[in-house]
């Protein structure tokens, strides 16, 4: 696509916002059903696009991805007539008569970039919040998961005319232009490194951003925990789509009393999960391409890897990996992994992983493993982080009851939900004077009488 053709893609939408026509919530909801039908018709070729991108198979892709996107599209159908809606709210006694309320109002020309590792997710599920909001959209996919994109942009325009909702593939050439644009609103996916730039150029314009980052997320396992229970959610977790899960634990930070017991209840749990030759396993995935394969390989130290280790550079495979005795000075602690690797560290004092954690950027997820309910509210409530789980992991994102997002160097803003309509929205404070009285005290000359009425009234 050239750059021509991308200018004239967003000149088509801000005509199209400025004609009123994604205002009315009749219209929304009509979008949204579109895109529900749609999603459902081409549900056989998204689940083959993620396995030719990422080796998902078709529960994992429908589990993570298309279903989430389905819920979405259906909770914001059932809900969005009352998001949009005029909320009343109370007036203060001195602008007597009127009534205040706030106003949901579309930003207008959206843009969305997200990422290759879930593709499909990640791109629609914006688009459901930014449809529901009342926006047109400019979405561009990733380049690194080609079968997926082209898949998107196929299934997006059959469904919208591209003066709504337009799809632009492409690589940096074309992400460069459309940064280069101005939009109403941007709507990142992606890496710490990508998101700096992204809001490099936002600052440029003064556009509002959301910034969906990412980070070395802990999972702390204390020595209350249930063993067997924790290895086995924390493995799904893990290597869940390879490890290429932004909310993934990054590492496990455990008390060193259960340390052993743990990491061979996780060598259980990887065979159990994954069978003893994980790498020939079809429900096992794949690393997104050989750059990325390189760069985890290097994050692997064979003197501390334990289980796996195991790769397949033609299929670009690498199997559930465990690294124990990790110290913070190792390669593998050193970025986030995205990967299937496992790094296990421990620690003695609930007080040393809070002083240890604020020092660190602050992670998108967090995950504790515990029995001990002073421990789970200490390290909830003192560590910073986007949003995480108690005796869990990943979950708490496949909701649309609760936002999603990060905070400080793992992003900024959240979706999902109410709070994905909210995100797309600018909320207008309005107060609705009535004409048929006027209260004089705020006029000149002032009185004494009602210099003492205001202080009475705001305190």
């Amino acid at each position: 696509m050239t750059i021509q053709n991308i200018d004239e893609i967003l000149t088509k939408q801000r005509r199209f916002f400025r004609s009123g026509a994604t205002l009315p919530v009749s219209f929304r909801i009509e979008m949204l059903k579109k895109l529900y039908a749609a999603v459902k018709t081409y549900e056989p070729e998204i689940s083959a696009a993620l396995k030719a991108d990422l080796g998902k198979s078709p529960m994992e892709g429908f589990m993570c991805e298309t279903g989430l996107v389905l819920n979405e599209i259906s909770y914001m159908i059932r809900h969005v007539k009352s998001f949009a809606a005029d909320k009343i709210v109370p007036t203060p006694l001195p602008q007597f008569a009127s009534v205040s309320y706030k106003k949901p109002s579309p930003y207008g020309n959206v843009l969305i970039m997200s990422p290759w590792n879930y593709p499909f997710l990640l791109t629609i599920d914006p688009l459901v919040d930014a449809i529901a909001a009342g926006n047109t959209a400019v979405v561009k996919p990733s380049a690194y998961s080609p079968a997926t994109s082209a898949l998107i942009e196929q299934m997006l325009t059959e469904c919208f005319d591209e003066e709504y909702v337009a799809v632009i593939t492409g690589g940096r050439k074309e992400n460069a232009r459309l940064l280069e644009m101005k939009f109403d609103f941007v709507f990142f996916t992606g890496s710490q490194n990508v998101g700096k730039e992204v809001l490099r150029h936002t600052a440029e314009t003064l556009t509002p951003a959301v910034l969906e980052l990412g980070g070395k997320s802990p999972c702390i396992v204390d020595s209350t925990a249930k063993i067997k229970l924790a290895a086995k959610r924390i493995v799904w977790g893990k290597f869940l789509n390879c490890g290429q899960t932004c909310v993934a634990p990054d590492y496990i930070l455990c008390h060193s009393s259960i340390k052993d017991r743990l990491v061979r209840e996780i060598i259980v749990q990887i065979n159990r999960q994954f069978g003893e030759l994980p790498l020939t396993n079809p429900n096992y995935g794949k690393i997104v391409n050989e750059k990325h394969f390189d760069r985890i390989c290097g994050l692997i130290d064979p003197e501390k890897t334990v289980h796996g280790g195991q790769t397949n550079r033609e299929t670009l495979q690498i199997a559930p990996t465990v690294m124990d005795k990790v110290t913070w000075d190792d390669a593998v602690m050193q970025e986030e992994i995205f990967g299937p690797v496992l790094p296990v560290l421990t620690y003695e004092k609930l007080s040393d992983i809070i002083d240890l954690l604020a020092e660190k950027p602050k992670p998108l997820a967090f995950y504790v493993f515990s029995e001990n309910k002073t421990h789970i509210r200490t390290l909830t409530s003192r560590c910073s982080f986007g949003g995480g789980c108690v005796n869990d992991v990943v979950i708490h994102l496949a909701t649309s009851e609760m936002g999603f997002g990060g905070v400080g160097e793992s992003g900024m803003g959240s979706y999902h939900g109410r709070e994905g309509f909210d995100v797309f929205s600018h909320s207008k404070s309005i107060v609705d004077k009535k004409t048929w009285m006027d209260l004089p005290m705020r006029y000149q000359p002032y009185k004494k009488v009602n210099e003492k009425l205001l202080h009475l009234f705001l305190k």
